[in-house]
């Protein structure tokens, strides 16, 4: 018979070796014949809760982050502000527009995972994150170090033209000079640029 000192263990280890998974309620019942019953979703009023546990795992794609448009992600915003004012101040960028792209990008979240295999609050991609000595793409310093000096030399690559180096983020640098130093004609790439702006229009 599991116990509940025994779930709770286990679980702390799960919690340890999976940090980045959602929460839920553990409930428990004993029949009028003395049997334990456990479980997340109670079907009757005779469970009581006992533990929070985690459930399942969340990975994190451009169709499933944190809610945008919420308090949750302002409050992202206003928590990795003076890290996000720091590296643009560092790499002559307008705070505005790398807020732009961190909102585009992750909605704030420093653990979101693309279906790609982008991480992080600037979604950097493993040879990106090389590329620019990011050893941990989850740390939020480092994502926003990395991604900033990034969109700053696309920004150099570009001669200050935002809107292709925000092309150039999302699709890479040769695909922009493929199409003739233009967005590419990628449906993805033309929504991320839109949405960028308008982030970058309403943040200044």
């Amino acid at each position: 018979m599991f116990r509940p000192s025994k779930i709770r263990r286990s679980l702390a280890f799960l919690s340890f070796l999976f940090p980045g998974v959602a929460s839920t309620d553990v409930y428990k019942y004993v029949d009028s014949a003395g049997h334990v019953f456990y479980t997340d979703n109670p079907r009757h009023s005779g469970y009581q809760r006992i533990i929070k546990t985690p459930a399942a795992f969340l990975f994190y794609s451009p169709s499933k982050k944190w809610p945008s448009g919420s308090g949750f992600s302002e409050k992202n915003r206003r928590q990795f502000a003076s890290l996000i004012d720091a590296a643009a101040s560092k790499y002559s960028l307008d705070p505005a527009l790398l807020h732009a792209v961190i909102r585009a990008e992750s909605s704030y979240n420093p653990e979101a995972v693309s279906n790609k295999g982008a991480v992080g609050l600037m979604q950097l991609m493993p040879e990106t994150a090389a590329r620019y000595g990011v050893r941990d793409r989850y740390d939020p310093g480092e994502n926003i170090e990395g991604g900033a000096k990034y969109l700053s030399e696309l920004i150099g690559m570009f001669q200050s033209d935002v809107r292709l180096a925000v092309a150039a983020y999302n699709a890479g640098e040769n695909n922009v000079i493929k199409y003739g130093n233009k967005v590419p004609p990628f449906q993805e790439t033309q929504q991320y640029v839109a949405r960028v702006l308008n982030y970058y229009n309403r943040f200044n």
